[in-house]
């Protein structure tokens, strides 16, 4: 686990998130909304090195590990394929361990999702993109006596 500037306790909060979401205890709005709650803004779940960096409106920065991925990531990106797996996520029909495998089979290297900006921007190997927004969520403030 990377720590870069955030408390243990904030970190482990993010990682019981990530934790809870793989197991399917949690749907994306959740996470999204938990996240909001720990002064994130951003995170990049990154296939190719089975990690995803959470980055906080504050600076700091938590890198940590997505879990064992059996399935290889596909030559070829498709779009199509990568958004009828968002479309599954949204009617709740699928976990999002089942969700990284069928983005990672459509061609997709990973994602950067914007809590601030409400996007979510999916990436192939050549520089392919498919984007998705959702309503933005406010990154709570850290630090002090109002933060974590």
């Amino acid at each position: 686990m990377g720590v870069v500037g955030m408390n243990s306790e904030r970190a482990a909060r993010v990682s019981e998130c990530l934790r809870m979401s793989l197991a399917g205890e949690i749907a994306f709005p959740e996470v999204l909304s938990r996240l909001g709650a720990l002064g994130v803004e951003r995170y990049h779940a990154d296939y190719s090195r089975g990690e995803t960096t959470y980055y906080g409106i504050d600076g700091a920065s938590l890198v940590l590990p997505m879990g064992e991925e059996e399935e290889e990531i596909g030559r070829e990106f498709f779009r199509e394929e990568v958004a009828g797996a968002v479309r599954q996520s949204q009617r709740g029909e699928h976990t999002y361990h089942e969700f990284v495998e069928k983005t990672m089979r459509a061609g997709c290297v990973g994602y950067f999702v914007q809590l601030t900006g409400g996007r979510v921007l999916y990436f192939g190997r050549n520089g392919e993109c498919h984007e998705e927004t959702f309503p933005a969520v406010v990154a709570a403030g850290v630090g002090g006596k109002s933060g974590e």
